[in-house]
């Protein structure tokens, strides 16, 4: 039996768009590179533009930005 599944290489795995798969060991397969655009993640897209037009609403906009203190995220602090 014969069976092909689509997805695509991220960090050396593949990834299926149909969820896991189980391929048995020592199966002979047949790889196939696209020549296409690397696949978007959306999420990051929809950051990334949720983010811009955040940006340009503070550029656009005549109020004065507030300046925040600067905040180290990675330094342990006790709470």
């Amino acid at each position: 039996m014969i069976q092909a599944y689509e997805g695509y290489f991220e960090n050396g795995q593949f990834c299926s768009t149909e969820g896991v798969i189980c391929i048995p060991d020592r199966r002979r397969v047949f790889v196939t590179i696209l020549d296409e655009p690397p696949i978007q993640d959306n999420a990051t897209a929809d950051q990334l533009a949720a983010m811009d037009e955040f940006i340009a609403a503070i550029k656009a906009s005549d109020e004065e930005v507030p300046e925040f203190e600067r905040i180290k995220f990675t330094r342990e602090t006790d709470l």
